[in-house]
């Protein structure tokens, strides 16, 4: 007999390939599959039954202008129920529910500077969500939201299972990818989809109406993107002013780290590389070297190339990169910068190229297809951030050879090993937030690439580990089923 499958209703704001803004959208996209895919030995025996919901965002109605149609439904407000409209589509195989209405059909990008309209549009998908399950008649044992958008869903989950026997055995687990984005004071659109705020003192008083703070006080289990990030958002530099409530919840927060999708990021498949190569074929890059420098006009060289992929924001250290470059201009080094985001950091990374226009590039737009070609022929990636939940571009860049020169913060600690003489890791971690502690963490990296069989032993302990979405699924899956386990 075929055990009952364990029933995960996912929520996001953004789920790759259908919509990508930053790190949650390959979450989204990722972590579901590798969920289903996972054996029984690993899941208590009961096969996984993943549900991803995400809103239909203007966007994405562009790109898919005629999915499957499959309910209409109300979402009650004080003016008077509003109508969702739910639609669905395969993608990869996975089934994604969209979720349309008049708070989300706007033409407005995923994420609006305004957050009166940000938190309309996420509480409205929240609660429609949940009614979205009652339409299917499809009860979750599990409801996984993510990060500010979706916590609604869990604070009203947790209202509702009280008095409705159709959730009363639903569990909840809230993932936070960064906690800093709590989603801003939502007291009136609350109030007008009939959701009081809490009185529970152990929040403070100022985040009682916040939806990132009621549904970590809601939520069964709460987990985070790393081990280190669990633990750092318990203190005063990175809690926000919810490190003193989160230590009351210390017990339930789990730290798993995110993983990369290993068949799209393989340097040996690579269609968007010029010279694919392996681990066993390690020479064979720096034909990527080679091309990515004449592609870019720097000079054809055999110093150490530096690349930067990613926001221009301050979260990520660029000024801390330029200056730790600044303080290390004696050193032989060329280097790439590529993003865009704050005008001040844009205009610092011009300045560099300009100062130094044999030695730095600075490309200032949105380039998936060149980040391939820097991960492939960049020799470190700079990666000097002033906080880090997670990370995925040292996986990528371990993946690919590119060795990280990172801060010790967050998932970065996690992932990356650090590099000592006679002690080759993954990478060289620093500590300090400051361009000269990114400057020592660039000499020992400068050392160790001067001899060549240390420098490729350290390339290949990168790309040796496992990033896998499979091991984060399992860890996952233990969750699942510990909560399962507790409503029955």
């Amino acid at each position: 007999m075929t055990p009952e499958p364990m029933k995960i209703l996912f929520l996001a704001a953004e789920a790759a390939p259908l919509v990508k803004v930053g790190g949650l959208g390959d979450v989204a996209g990722s972590l579901p599959p590798a969920l289903r895919q996972l054996p029984p030995e690993v899941t208590g025996g009961r096969p996984l039954d993943v549900r991803v919901v995400i809103p239909f965002h203007g966007e994405v109605q562009q790109r898919l202008p005629a999915p499957e149609w499959v309910t209409n439904l109300l979402v009650e407000r004080a003016s008077g129920a509003v109508q969702a409209r739910v639609f669905k589509v395969n993608a990869g195989g996975q089934v994604y529910y969209l979720i349309s209405g008049p708070p989300i059909d706007q033409p407005l990008p995923v994420y609006s500077p305004d957050d009166r309209v940000n938190g309309e549009k996420y509480i409205f998908f929240s609660l429609a969500a949940l009614e979205l399950a009652r339409q299917l008649t499809w009860q979750p044992d599990i409801l996984h939201a993510h990060d500010w958008h979706t916590a609604i869903a869990v604070y009203r989950l947790c209202q509702n299972r009280l008095v409705d026997p159709f959730f009363q055995n639903t569990r909840s687990l809230l993932t936070i990818h960064n906690l800093p984005y709590l989603g801003g004071d939502a007291t009136e659109i609350l109030a007008e989809y009939g959701i009081p705020p809490t009185q529970n003192r152990s929040l403070p008083a100022w985040a009682r109406s916040f939806p990132l703070p009621l549904g970590l006080l809601a939520a069964d289990k709460i987990s985070a993107v790393s081990p280190s990030y669990a633990r750092e958002i318990l203190t005063p530099e990175f809690g926000c002013g919810l490190q003193d409530f989160l230590a009351t919840r210390q017990q339930d927060i789990h730290g798993i780290l995110n993983g990369i999708d290993t068949a799209a990021w393989d340097p040996a498949t690579d269609p968007g590389i010029p010279r694919p190569y392996s681990i066993d074929t390690l020479d064979l890059r720096r034909a990527n070297k080679t091309a990515l420098q004449e592609e870019l006009g720097l000079p054809v060289s055999d110093d150490p190339l530096l690349v930067f992929i990613g926001r221009m924001d301050n979260q990520k250290g660029v000024d801390l990169a330029i200056e730790g470059l600044r303080k290390a201009l004696e050193l032989p080094w060329q280097a790439v910068f590529l993003g865009t985001g704050s005008a001040l950091l844009e205009s610092a990374a011009r300045s560099m190229e300009s100062e130094h226009p044999d030695r730095f590039r600075a490309v200032i737009r949105f380039d998936a297809a060149l980040s391939r070609r820097l991960y492939a022929g960049g020799d470190m990636l700079l990666m000097p951030s002033r906080y880090e939940p997670c990370g995925l571009a040292q996986m990528i860049a371990m993946r690919y050879g590119c060795v990280p020169v990172a801060r010790a913060t967050g998932g970065l600690i996690d992932s990356i090993r650090d590099s000592r003489p006679g002690s080759p890791g993954t990478g060289f971690l620093f500590s300090d937030t400051s361009g000269g502690g990114l400057e020592a963490a660039l000499n020992r990296a400068f050392q160790a690439y001067q001899n060549a069989d240390a420098w490729q032993a350290i390339q290949k302990n990168g790309m040796e580990q496992d990033f896998s979405w499979t091991r984060s699924a399992i860890e996952y899956a233990k969750i699942y089923h510990q909560m399962s386990e507790d409503a029955s």
